[in-house]
């Protein structure tokens, strides 16, 4: 079984439904409310365990939190080992209008550090490949790839947001998972390349070869990308072909922009043939179920991570 280790942002993403956009000073009802958790990691997470690997996160959130968080991620098949913070848990408003067209504000709160990472050493030296991205504060990521190449784990680094990467993370990652726009910050990187297109498919920067997409009708893509690294990583530490995993990844990522929202959308891997559908979550976020709990249990121990 595929052993993934993926560090990240955790959060609570809040979509409202709207007629149309405010002007100043304008209050507006919303047609429609739906709350999940997301984050690039955690979501990665979720895929990953939805596709059959042993998945395994490290996140950051406020202490009231994590009993809920923890529970979910349990549902979900997932290992979390989450640090409790003093700061409020991070959070974004998102805002559709009645032409599809969005407009987010983030929140930004708790966050990790260095020294959380070490606490996560154990998955790392455990997994097939560990999965990054910039949604984290630089230390964070430095002392992951340190980590993964003391313990010879594979590092998959999807730099999103785009920001300039320290030359540590160039030369200690295994595949970098850029969108066109963020290309240009891994151009000079050692490493593979694997440039998503959107509905045109991936690159692959080794062979110059461009796999497409099965095309779909296309309703949200916020969590494409993300489908797409877990898959990636899982066929990878399966033995599979880069080739071969990417075309599964791509399969899979055009798949989930048929589905509303992210969680709902991350799908599930068939058992009988490997292939992929997208599929709907009834476990999405509902606050109203929070328990507060003490600061001192701030982390799920190692020994807690189970299969996905």
């Amino acid at each position: 079984m595929a052993r993934i280790a993926i560090i990240g942002l955790v959060g609570k993403s809040m979509f409202f439904d709207v007629p149309r956009f405010h002007t100043g000073g304008e209050t507006i009802t919303a047609r429609g409310y739906y709350e999940e958790w997301g984050g690039k990691g955690f979501n990665q997470a979720v895929a990953a365990a939805r596709q059959g690997a042993t998945a395994m996160f490290l996140g950051a959130v406020n202490a009231s939190d994590v009993k809920q968080l923890r529970d979910f991620s349990r549902k979900e098949g997932v290992g979390a080992m989450l640090v409790a913070k003093a700061k409020p848990t991070s959070c974004a408003a998102i805002l559709t209008d009645g032409t599809g067209e969005t407009r987010v504000t983030v929140c930004p709160g708790a966050e990790l550090d260095a020294k959380d990472v070490k606490e996560f050493a154990a998955a790392i030296a455990s997994a097939d490949f560990l999965l990054l991205n910039n949604e984290v504060p630089e230390e964070v990521n430095l002392a992951a790839v340190e980590l993964a190449g003391k313990y010879g784990t594979k590092v998959i680094f999807n730099p999103a947001p785009m920001r300039p990467l320290p030359e540590a993370i160039k030369d200690g990652v295994a595949i970098f998972t850029p969108n066109e726009f963020e290309a240009q910050a891994v151009a000079d990187v050692p490493g593979e390349v694997v440039t998503t297109l959107g509905a045109q498919g991936c690159r692959i920067r080794s062979t110059g070869e461009v796999l497409s997409t099965p095309q779909v009708e296309a309703v949200d893509s916020t969590g494409a990308g993300d489908t797409f690294n877990a898959v990636l990583a899982t066929r990878l530490a399966e033995g599979e072909s880069l080739r071969d995993a990417c075309t599964a990844a791509n399969e899979a990522a055009s798949q989930s922009v048929a589905v509303r929202y992210v969680i709902p959308s991350l799908p599930r891997r068939e058992v009988d043939n490997g292939r992929v559908t997208p599929t709907a979550s009834s476990t999405s976020l509902r606050f109203c179920t929070a328990k507060p709990i003490p600061a001192p249990t701030a982390y799920a121990p190692t020994s807690a991570f189970p299969h996905g």
